[in-house]
């Protein structure tokens, strides 16, 4: 079974809302080098040029600091055509057809790539139809600490 099906499959079996209170070694060090994918090397980005600069930190990457509540940290390629709108099936603005300040560049870009809350993408997996509905996962950007999270709540269910 690969990393990304298991991360699917912790992802569904954890399709709660709630907040999952973990510290993560995040804390306010916003330096990508230290943070591990799911497959457990150096996390990538998952914004790049041409596209919206993505993550809590608007670093580009799906790293967090201790006042991110909704971990952000599930690279979803907002552009695939699987799964629908993302802001549509989670109930949220629609900030997913936005443009915002870009990765490497200035002016504006599309939201192409986006670190997502772990909380609302579990509720995404559920509303979509489950894990062969939804938009596509970077696990290369996506950051190890998701894994963690829904291993850990899927755990104590």
């Amino acid at each position: 079974m690969t990393v990304k099906t298991i991360v699917l499959l912790a992802l569904s079996v954890s399709a709660q809302r709630s907040r999952l209170d973990v510290h993560t070694d995040n804390d306010n060090d916003t330096r990508s080098d230290r943070y591990l994918n799911v497959y457990g090397a150096p996390l990538k980005k998952c914004s790049g040029p041409g596209m919206a600069l993505t993550g809590f930190t608007r670093e580009g990457t799906c790293t967090d600091r201790v006042d991110d509540a909704g971990s952000h940290h599930i690279c979803i390629e907002m552009d695939s055509v699987d799964g629908g709108n993302f802001c549509e099936v989670t109930g949220q603005p629609n900030w997913c057809d936005d443009y915002m300040q870009c990765d490497g560049k200035r002016g504006l870009c599309p939201v192409q790539h986006w670190c997502v809350c772990e909380w609302a993408f579990a509720s995404y997996i559920t509303r979509a139809g489950g894990c062969n509905k939804i938009q596509s996962i970077d696990c290369e950007a996506t950051n190890r600490w998701a894994y963690l999270h829904y291993q850990q709540k899927g755990a104590s269910e």
